[in-house]
């Protein structure tokens, strides 16, 4: 194991954080990543819950904020199975190094609440 990262999200917080800047949704999230936020009732929660991944995922590294683009991180669902990254870019190149050659993920939210743990392997 290389590392484990947790993270959690105020679902509300991040919710306002979109409202008073929207390029956040660019500047954080993948057009894959929007696409399936935006199709959901409230996409403020599924924006949530991946950005707690993608902040996990920093952890998980060893890193902390900025330590490579969150862009550079995309959560990923392939049909009904469990959610799964995939690095792009700076992010790439550091787990390349690390080691890493898998990612488990787990999402979990409420309306107020999103949580996201990741373990690289």
């Amino acid at each position: 194991m290389i590392g484990i990262g947790v993270d959690l999200v105020d679902v509300s917080r991040f919710r306002r954080s979109l409202e008073r800047t929207p390029s956040l949704r660019d500047r954080l999230f993948r057009p894959d990543e929007q696409a399936y936020a935006d199709a959901h009732l409230d996409p403020a929660v599924r924006y949530a819950v991946r950005f707690a991944a993608k902040e996990a995922t920093l952890k998980a590294l060893g890193l902390g904020l900025g330590g490579v683009a969150l862009y550079d991180i995309e959560v990923v669902r392939h049909g009904l199975g469990p959610p799964s990254l995939e690095l792009h870019g700076s992010a790439s190149e550091v787990a390349l190094a690390a080691g890493v050659e898998r990612w488990l993920v787990t999402l979990s939210h409420t309306d107020h609440l999103a949580q996201a743990t990741v373990v690289a392997l």
